[in-house]
Order: structure tokens, then sequence, then C-alpha cells
């Protein structure tokens, strides 16, 4: 308790405010109910009541009374601000709205999302505005870049995926997303990592545990959710073609020569982290995707035990579409083939709604794709119902640099699927609130 004491807390001043109105008030009350105080003190008031005022003790008391409150509020509330601007991630917001938010956040649905890559970070900034009941479930396969490099150095799990979706959640400061983020360039050893990869690997060393590392990660970035790898085991993602070779190792699977019959793990029968499965069996919503379909989505789907829960699963069950193919991966298909590949490595149906883009591509970037090899995943409506499944068309293309999903566009729309945002329409609370009131 002295510890609030020490210089630089900056609310010494403001207790010593607060502290000064509950003595006025106390004093306030001797006055209000007529008790005994300084003999000389009483007789005063007994005297100006007699020759002044009848009624003179109370007067005093209640303007004693109201100094007290006074400066009881202002002691509190200096106190209450100095420590949230301290502690709120965006100084610019006033207080009442960050609690109120926050509050908000707090009630709202359980989410569970699975994928990786950049397309389920993407989905995660959106969603974290209307819930902080948020588990990402995050694919472990990657063996290229920062992440392979570790993996292969170090003998942990990659982290990049993981990273990202912390990042993604973060309520830090934005320098600390910022170097979390931040990647060398240059230098032999340290070349093409990013400075969140060497940290969670650094932490996986100190504490001998990658999951604990995770959760020192999402403490130091006040992440908002958790975020799970998919299983604990090391394991390669290996690919069958319809030509029937074979390959293993994420970067190494896509081709554009060759089309992909499946893929599988090795070892086969992964273990999933038991927080998936408990996370997947109380979850009100589950979100598949946006990301690449072979190597961020499926792999997740063919970790033992999850495509189980996920079927049993009574929450409402989403894919969300990519809005683009991708070369070697997934070139010519069009919505149901990427749902069709879902159920083909799941097992069984798992989607109960598919989200589609709907807008079109700008040309410019439509020209630049088609270079790489990737262009709009089409959708046939009526194809899409004669699998039972529920289908939502939306303009949800964010095409700044690139084209992908935009994060609040797709959140408020699956928000509002699971009818949490009362079917598009704003809460009128909620505009009172915007406008001050």
């Amino acid at each position: 308790m002295l510890r609030w004491l020490l210089p630089g807390m900056k609310v010494k001043r403001w207790l010593a405010i607060a502290l000064s109105g509950l003595i006025l008030i106390l004093i306030s009350l001797l006055f209000l109910l007529d008790i005994e105080i300084f003999n000389d003190l009483s007789q005063l008031v007994a005297t100006l009541e007699e020759e002044l005022v009848p009624a003179a003790g109370i007067l005093i008391g209640l303007m004693i009374l109201g100094g007290g409150l006074l400066f009881l509020t202002v002691g509190l509330r200096g106190m209450v601000n100095s420590l949230f601007k301290t502690l709120q991630p965006d100084p610019d917001d006033d207080l009442a709205t960050v609690v109120y938010h926050r509050r908000l956040q707090e009630r709202g649905p359980r989410v569970v999302v699975l994928g990786g890559g950049t397309g389920l970070a993407t989905l995660l900034r959106g969603i974290k505005e209307y819930t902080s009941n948020i588990t990402a479930i995050v694919t472990v396969t990657d063996d290229g870049g920062s992440s392979g490099k570790i993996r292969d150095e170090m003998g942990i799990l990659p982290p990049g995926d993981i990273r990202n979706c912390l990042v993604a959640l973060a309520e830090a400061e934005p320098l600390m997303q910022k170097l979390f983020q931040y990647r060398f360039y240059g230098n032999a050893d340290l070349d093409g990592h990013s400075f969140g990869n060497l940290f969670i690997a650094a932490m996986s060393k100190i504490s001998g545990d990658f999951e604990t590392a995770i959760r020192q990660s999402s403490r130091v970035l006040a992440v908002r959710g958790r975020v799970l790898p998919s299983t604990l085991t090391n394991c390669l993602l290996c690919a069958r073609y319809t030509d029937g070779t074979e390959t293993s190792g994420e970067t190494n699977i896509p081709r554009p020569e060759r089309r992909i019959e499946k893929v599988y793990l090795n070892p086969l029968n992964c273990k999933p982290h038991p927080d998936t499965i408990k996370a997947i069996k109380e979850a009100e919503i589950i979100v598949l995707g946006p990301g690449s379909l072979y190597t961020s989505i499926i792999p997740n789907l063919l970790v033992k035990g999850i495509p189980e829960a996920l079927c049993s699963s009574e929450a409402m069950k989403i894919y969300v579409c990519n809005v683009m193919t991708q070369a070697g991966e997934t070139h010519g298909y069009d919505a149901r083939d990427h749902l069709e590949a879902i159920e083909k490595h799941s097992g069984g149906r798992i989607a109960d709604y598919i989200i589609v883009n709907n807008k079109k591509v700008n040309p410019c970037f439509a020209s630049r794709y088609e270079d790489e090899g990737a262009y709009p995943v089409n959708f046939d409506l009526v194809s899409l119902n004669k699998k039972g499944i529920n289908v939502i068309e939306s303009p949800l293309l964010d095409e700044e640099d690139y084209v992908r999903h935009n994060s609040q566009a797709l959140a408020r729309e699956i928000m509002d699927l699971a009818g949490y945002l009362r079917n598009g329409r704003e809460n009128p609370l909620l505009k009172l609130w915007n406008w001050g009131w």
C-alpha cells in the first residue's frame, strides 16, 4: 500500500485532496447532526443561531458538506485519470469511452478462429473490436523465412503466424507492435528475422516451454483474447498431387504446374493443444479463414481431434472464402471448390455459412495479380445452395496495397450474421454515446 506514495506515482496530490474531502464531510456531519463539537465552536454556533440565523449549524454543515463532496470528487477523479492515462493503450480516448468499450467486449460472444498467415491476422484485427473472448487456433507448419530458420536452428515450433496473431490482437502501444513486426536486413546472422520471432524463440529457451513463451508475449503486447498453436508437435506439412507425386515442407507445396490432391501431416497422429478442443466446445461462433487454403486453414484440420470437435460443435460455423485464388494452390478454384477441399480433409461438413466477396476487383490490381497467376474467386449461388450451405455475399474488399479482406467490414458481417449487431442496425444508445451524451 505504501508503494502508492513513492515519488513519481502522480497520485499523492489527488489522494490528499480526496482525504481532505472525507475530513470535511465528517466535520459537516457534526454540524448537521447537532453533535457537540469543541466548546468554543459550539458556543459560537449557539450565539449565531440566537442572534443572527436560526439554523446556523445546519447551514454551516451543508456548506462544509458541499466543499467536502467537491474535494472528494476532484481527488478521486484525478487519481483514476492519472492511473488510466498510464495504463490505457490510446491516450486520445477518454476514460469513459475506454471503460465502456472494454466492458462491452468482455460481454461479447466466445469466438474461435482457425487459420494462419496474414488472412487470420486480418480477421482478428476486426473481431477484437466486438469481443475480447477470442481464441485464435494457429497452424504451426511454416518452414520458410525467419520462422523456418528458427525452427531448424533452435528446434522450436515456427513462431511467425503466432506472432502475427498476437500483434493483431495487441492493445499495447503502437511502437511495441511495430517492434514485434520489425524485420532485420543486411546483417548476415539476423537478415530476414523479425524481432517478434526472436523474442518468442528466446522466451521459449528461457522458460523451456513454447506455451509459456506465447503467454509472456501476450502479456507484453496486452493481447485481447488468446493465441494457441493447433498442436505442440513439431510436424511437417506434406502434399500429394493429382499426378501421384509428393513433396514435404510447406514452402515446397505451391507448384503452379501441379494440382494438389490432398495434404497431410508428418507425423500423422499429431495431438491437439489441450485448450483448443475446450475452446471449440465452448465457442458460440467458429470461423475458418480467410487464408491460404492448403497451407494455412487445412493444416489445423489435420490435427487429431480438431475436425471431430468442429463437426460436433453447436456453434455457428462460418467459412470466409478467399477473395483471390493462389498460384500453385487453388488455381481455377471457385468458392465451392474451396469448401469441398475443407470437407474432404476434415471428413465431414463443418461450415453452416460461407461468406463471399461480391465486389469487383479494381482492374489495375487484377492485372497485377494475373501476372502472378492469381484471379478473383468466383461463386455460384445455385451450386452452393445445392450443398445446403447458407451464402452471405457482401462487398468486403480492401485494395490499398494488396487485394484482401477489409478487417472491419468482415468482422461486422460476421457479428451481424451471428445476431450481435441487431441485423446491422446500430444500437441507439451507442449513437447517443458517440454524440457525447
